[in-house]
């Protein structure tokens, strides 16, 4: 009976703290909805509250869906996620299935040059970035960042990929190649279901560095027709004068993809991290 009683106190306290920890996360996302939703007296005289008769106003969302090109941003953004999204989960399993499954010479270089690329900030190589992106002639363009999210991706997606590849089992691999099927069928029918948890990990924590960046859109992208979300929140900030509704409805908007994605992607992501938790 006492151990009952300690573990379901254990337990309490575990969701206390867990509990608390996520109205700590959330406080800053829930306090940038409450504002972008009030006058601009409003959020200077009551920040923490919620909008009332008086304070509601949708000013902000007017100024940035009508008066500012903010949906070509968001569509600029949402590509080069999407499309670097897409080349990073399907490479960077491809690759981890190949390091996993094959061994030849240099395998070995080659897994530990990619965990190089984890180990060393893509930031550090700008100006050698540039400087090949002005002679390829893609400044100013998305592609130029679809290319450089690909390559800061991969090196994470082809570890965690790689490392539950290896879990499944060899057994069911050969038992496909006994039957006739081919190495693509056996990758994209058998391997890839099965580790759904780790691709939709991978996501995640690819998504949100790339839709947040601020630091290759400005120097590889600047121009009006290839900003990003995050780059054109930076017109409703001046050196004098800061437009707070525009910058927090902007910045409102800018949030819902991530929480989408988190939403439909959330199971997966849990069982991904709780399966690696017990490796």
């Amino acid at each position: 009976m006492k151990h009952k009683v300690t573990r379901a106190a254990g337990t309490g306290f575990t969701h206390l703290v867990l509990g608390g920890y996520t109205l700590l996360a959330l406080f800053p996302i829930l306090l940038v909805i409450i504002n972008s939703v009030k006058s601009k007296e409003g959020i200077f005289d009551s920040p923490l509250s919620l909008p009332t008769a008086e304070t509601w106003s949708l000013v902000g969302f007017e100024k940035v869906l009508a008066k500012s090109p903010f949906i070509h941003f968001f569509g600029n953004s949402l590509t080069v996620t999407l499309v670097s999204l897409v080349l990073i989960l399907v490479l960077g399993a491809m690759a981890a299935w190949a390091l996993s499954e094959y061994k030849f010479r240099g395998s070995k270089l080659l897994a530990i040059y990619m965990a190089f690329g984890i180990m060393v900030p893509i930031r550090l190589g700008t100006v050698s970035i540039l400087e090949l992106i002005v002679k390829l002639e893609l400044t100013n363009t998305l592609t130029a960042l679809i290319l450089v999210y690909v390559a800061q991706g991969l090196p994470l997606a082809i570890m965690i990929l790689g490392e539950f590849i290896q879990q499944v089992p060899k057994e069911l691999k050969e038992a496909a190649r006994c039957d006739g099927v081919g190495e693509f069928k056996i990758f994209f029918q058998i391997i890839l279901p099965l580790i759904r948890p780790a691709v939709a990990t991978v996501a995640v924590f690819t998504m949100v560095p790339i839709w947040n960046d601020l630091w290759f859109p400005l120097i590889l992208a600047p121009g009006e027709e290839t900003q990003t979300v995050t780059l054109g929140v930076q017109q409703f900030i001046g050196q004098y004068v800061t437009d707070w509704n525009a910058v927090l409805a902007s910045l409102s908007l800018a949030v819902l993809p991530v929480l989408v994605m988190y939403v439909f992607a959330s199971r997966q992501l849990i069982r991904g991290i709780t399966a690696g938790a017990v490796k």
